[in-house]
């Protein structure tokens, strides 16, 4: 498979014949365009560049989705950030759920690669542009949480390049068309629950149909990222599976957010922690007691190799 890419990159390696690219997330000072709208800057390499080619994907992943027969609330979810030949139908399968049974007018989608009780961002222009069209951000609720909390202000001409949250916008344009949204990297630690009870207070207290996603991806195995407790082989693929991801889905599905940073701090089987916990814990004081498993998968079982990335897909 080839990628076309579009954006800085600060590693290559390969996995066999697939490319993968590390991308910065330093900040980097963009061109602004008059409506404050931030580019696209991964579309043509890790998700694709046109609006046909996207809603084509998109269908197609569709196709091979089945909806969680078990009750749920359709108020937020887990989602993974790898590109979509590897992680698209998991993240892809959580919007899809979450339709099903809710049609929010804001979502509030957390994410970014960020260390343990460091800064916290928060994007603060009009919208993001998708090749379905731009993603409008909800400037009201996103100023509400931005004078609750100290975050690192964003807006389209200096922000992070971050995929975390990126991937997921999409599917948010295809699946809710008309949905605004608030756009946060959340950093793990004690801050990340407060920012999650803080959300779903606001949501609460503004009486909004919203739901809150949280962008992570589960264990990095492997000598690519210096992790390799169980060795190589099947016998680690299954520990993985089995136990190190089982341990970060567990936390998930149970509703229990600190659970979700203590365990990433111990195991390494998140990526994004912070998200992940801020989203956990809003679901949790919004009324959710169970998450549902949509999917699991991991890049092995698209690409085996040594390197390996774990997806889950949850839905609340």
């Amino acid at each position: 498979m080839h990628f076309r890419v579009v954006c800085e990159a600060d590693e290559w390696y390969n996995e066999g014949t697939v490319l993968i690219l590390t991308v910065s997330t330093r900040k980097i000072s963009h061109r602004r365009d008059a409506m404050g709208i931030r580019g696209a800057d991964f579309s043509g390499a890790w998700y694709p560049g046109s609006k046909r080619e996207c809603v084509a994907m998109i269908e197609q992943l569709k196709s091979k989705v089945t909806l969680p027969k078990v009750e749920y609330k359709g108020i937020g979810g887990i989602v993974p950030h790898a590109g979509w030949f590897f992680s698209g139908r998991t993240a892809l399968s959580v919007f899809m759920s979450i339709q099903a049974k809710n049609v929010p007018d804001t979502v509030f989608l957390f994410g970014m690669h960020l260390p343990s009780d460091g800064p916290d961002f928060l994007f603060v222009d009009d919208g993001v542009q998708t090749p379905l069209g731009a993603v409008m951000v909800n400037r009201e609720a996103t100023g509400a949480l931005f004078s609750s909390f100290d975050f690192i202000r964003e807006d389209a001409s200096s922000y992070t390049r971050d995929n975390t949250i990126e991937l997921q916008l999409p599917f948010l344009k295809y699946f809710f068309p008309h949905t605004t949204v608030v756009l946060a990297g959340i950093s793990p630690g004690k801050r990340s629950v407060e920012i999650g009870k803080a959300v779903a207070k606001l949501i609460e207290d503004k009486k909004m149909n919203a739901c809150v996603v949280g962008s992570t991806d589960l264990t990095h195995y492997g000598p690519n990222y210096g992790f390799t407790p169980e060795g190589t082989g099947t016998e680690s693929v299954e520990w993985v599976k089995q136990t190190n991801d089982r341990a970060m889905i567990d936390a998930f599905l149970s509703v229990e957010p600190n659970e979700v940073t203590k365990r990433a701090a111990k195991m390494r089987n998140a990526c994004c922690p912070g998200s992940a916990a801020a989203a956990v814990a809003a679901v949790r004081a919004l009324g959710a007691e169970r998450g549902v498993l949509v999917e699991y998968t991991t890049s092995y079982d698209i690409h085996p190799d040594s390197s390996f990335v774990g997806y889950a897909g949850v839905v609340y």
